[in-house]
């Protein structure tokens, strides 16, 4: 028989040994029935809901100091819920815990009328208590060391409010020492060593993406930016040798591994810009979005400064991640970005029950354009658009661009000639601006002849507006070079509309309509225009400034935080950009008229819509020169774009707007402030500067800013 000491030590050493766990399924019960979700519980823990899946599932265990804490908690929880008590009410479960019905992967819920639009979406605005621990990286100061020579950010962004699905963020800049860094500060240890390996961090441990922007939409597949480092490291080359085709050869080594994997790559193949993918599981997206930084996947237009030689990974990281709360997760270029947002907002399908079998099925989703391109009127196509070529059309063509008009330097008087100043005004955003409530059609085009016109109608008209004569020191509404017409030709609505509102009579020759309308953009001006103002917010710009204290904050704003300026160019690309795609034509010397090329296979191919905004904010600019006119006596010296100069008394223009007595800017004309649509100051030059660029043909608009510097036309 065992002695009293004998049966002490085998007492001690059970305590001594390593405390237990319940078995996975016990584990998730007392985490249920304590109504606690496990997102919820990996921020307890300083872990990730992956992780907290896995320690659920039986795939991993804790780790100290981690397995002490998750003992304690998993005792208090067993203290209360014994085996045999209820769990907790099922409205506490999170979306990490709630089953999932079953229906097609392009479903993000059920078949309901669409009333409440866009769903909200987490801004960078207020301050979330993120997981401090990734798996396996742990969160630490995304700083470097003080010898650095890259510049560090001007100061802190306001921390993201984070997705529980998504605890880090939408993206990560990922260096060569495996740190990626994230939104917030958050730093990631990734492991992997080659890009399938990649691919499979990001998808199963990075806790990185974003979620859908529309409730029938696709949460945002994460984004994975390579520095030259990072690049180097997974065998990628310093740069692209294919730069007409900006893709890695097929047979290079990397593509290689991807393919060996079973993972795919898109048509536009491993460039600048690769999304690697497999086939959904289900409602489980498998793709990842790469940017290779040294292939020049951050446009230096779109993206200003934002290099390695001019950032640190983490403040590159900070200026993507502002974007993608305020945007959208960046999918390419800013023009791919801006396109792609409008169809994130305006989702093609929903999902819509069967009749017959009461199954679900996809739908098209009321306001969108639809899963398949329509083709366009013959006046609305490019002249190599097969409709065109195989039609034999002669008919000409919808013109309907931006103004680029210099009046005449013999229509200047004396008394303008003698002011000291030219001045430019740019209007904001004007193309943005103009998307707001802006009906477009949406179907088929149906050919009238002789139609009655409507002015609330979307379309394209051939009418005779050569009779309309307007003072010659304006330009024309209804060309893009203030000409007046000289025949009938094809116009947009809103061109259209102008002529009767100015008094003109416009008997319709022939026409292309559309049944289904909508305002297609509404969403997309909506999320852009709360970006825009943000961002200028941020930089000190804000909407309750006097107009002296607008100018003088918009001359530093860009030096306030190059980060914040980076994002403020960012966005204003997307805009140009995403308009810009809406007619985007072919490319390469290899193409024949009459073939069709990849823009024209899009659904968001719409060269109409392009068509409209184009045609309303060129109206807006005419509305606002004449308003000047007649409330200042004043006259532009050129147009361009958006851009206007007039002379001045003054190098500024607080001199010629036009104020009420009240000391309040008179509607109607130009105004100056941060919103869309308002004007500042683009730059002042002496007028006889100006008159000299006029004399030699020159547009003076293109050049005011100063150092020969060029519009940034279509903003």
């Amino acid at each position: 028989m065992a002695s009293e000491e004998e049966l002490f030590a085998s007492v001690d050493a059970l305590l001594e040994e390593e405390p237990r766990l319940p078995s996975p399924a016990e584990r998730a019960r007392l985490r249920e029935a304590a109504g606690i979700t496990q997102a919820r519980l990996a921020t307890a823990l300083k872990s990730t809901t992956q992780t907290v899946k896995n320690w659920e599932n039986g795939r991993s265990e804790p780790k100290p100091p981690r397995l002490a804490a998750y003992i304690r908690l998993l005792d208090g929880w067993a203290a209360k819920y014994p085996a045999n008590s209820a769990p907790a009410a099922s409205s506490a479960r999170g979306p990490d815990d709630a089953p999932q019905p079953q229906v097609p992967e392009t479903f993000a819920g059920p078949a309901e009328p669409d009333t409440t639009g866009p769903a909200p979406v987490p801004e960078a605005a207020a301050p979330a208590q993120a997981p401090t621990a990734g798996v396996p990286a742990a969160k630490r100061p995304a700083t470097r060391p003080a010898t650095s020579s890259r510049r560090p950010a001007a100061k802190t962004a306001a921390p993201a409010v984070l997705d529980p699905r998504f605890p880090h963020g939408p993206l990560a800049v990922l260096d060569g020492d495996g740190s990626a860094y994230g939104v917030n500060g958050i730093v990631l240890d990734c492991p992997a060593t080659s890009i399938p390996q990649l691919v499979e961090w990001t998808l199963r441990e990075s806790g990185l993406g974003a979620p859908k922007l529309h409730r029938y939409g696709k949460d945002s597949d994460p984004l994975i930016v390579l520095t030259a480092a990072a690049a180097t490291k997974f065998g990628l080359p310093e740069r692209l040798e294919d730069r007409r085709g900006l893709r890695l050869a097929e047979e290079h080594p990397v593509v290689l591994q991807i393919t060996a994997a079973k993972w795919q790559l898109t048509q536009r193949g491993f460039g600048p810009w690769a999304r690697i993918y497999r086939k959904a599981q289900g409602r489980d997206r498998q793709c990842v979005q790469l940017a290779i930084l040294p292939w020049d996947a951050l446009d230096s237009r779109s993206w200003p400064g934002v290099t390695e030689t001019e950032m640190e990974p983490a403040d590159i990281a900070r200026v993507l991640g502002v974007y993608a709360a305020r945007v959208i997760t960046p999918r390419g270029s800013t023009a791919v970005s801006g396109l792609e947002l409008m169809s994130a907002l305006r989702p093609p399908t929903r999902p819509v029950r069967d009749e017959e079998t009461g199954n679900w099925v996809s739908g098209h989703n009321s306001g969108s354009l639809g899963t398949e391109p329509v083709a366009p009127a013959p006046p609305e196509a490019r002249p190599e658009h097969p409709v065109v070529v195989s039609s034999g059309w002669t008919g000409g063509f919808v013109d309907e661009e931006a103004y680029q008009w210099v009046r005449d330097v013999n229509l200047l008087t004396g008394e303008e000639a003698a002011l000291p100043h030219a001045v430019g005004l740019d209007l904001n955003t004007a193309f943005l601006a103009s998307t707001a409530r802006l009906t477009v059609g949406l179907s088929e085009p149906e050919h009238f002849v002789r139609p009655q016109f409507y002015p609330k109608v979307p379309g394209s008209w051939l009418v005779d507006l050569s009779h309309v004569r307007l003072d010659p020191r304006l330009p024309s509404p209804f060309t893009p070079t203030g000409e007046h017409p000289t025949g009938p030709a094809w116009y947009q609505t809103h061109t259209v509309a102008y002529a009767q509102e100015l008094g003109h009579n416009v008997e319709i020759l022939e026409a292309y309509l559309r049944r289904e309308t909508g305002a297609y953009l509404d969403p997309w001006h909506d999320r852009l225009k709360a970006a825009y103002v943000d961002t200028l917010a941020d930089l000190g710009v804000t909407k309750d400034l006097t107009d002296a204290e607008f100018l003088a904050a918009m001359e530093v704003h860009k030096q306030t935080d190059p980060a914040m300026a980076a994002v403020l160019a960012a966005i204003k690309g997307t805009v140009k950009g995403g308009i810009g795609k809406l007619f985007e034509g072919p490319q390469g010397k290899g193409y024949r008229d009459g073939e069709e090329w990849p823009a024209m296979k899009r659904p968001t191919w719409a060269p109409w819509i392009r068509n409209a905004v184009i045609s309303k904010t060129r109206v807006n600019m005419h509305r606002k020169l004449l308003n000047m006119a007649k409330l200042t006596g004043m006259y532009p010296l050129s147009v361009l774009s958006d851009c206007v100069v007039y002379p001045s008394p003054s190098a500024g223009p607080l001199d010629f707007l036009p104020y009420a007595e009240s000391g309040k800017p008179i509607p109607g004309a130009f105004r100056l402030g941060a919103t869309p649509g308002l004007a500042k100051l683009e730059g002042a030059q002496s007028m006889t500067w100006a008159v000299d660029l006029m004399e030699k043909g020159y547009n003076p608009a293109r050049h005011i800013k100063g150092g020969d510097a060029v519009l940034d036309e279509g903003e």
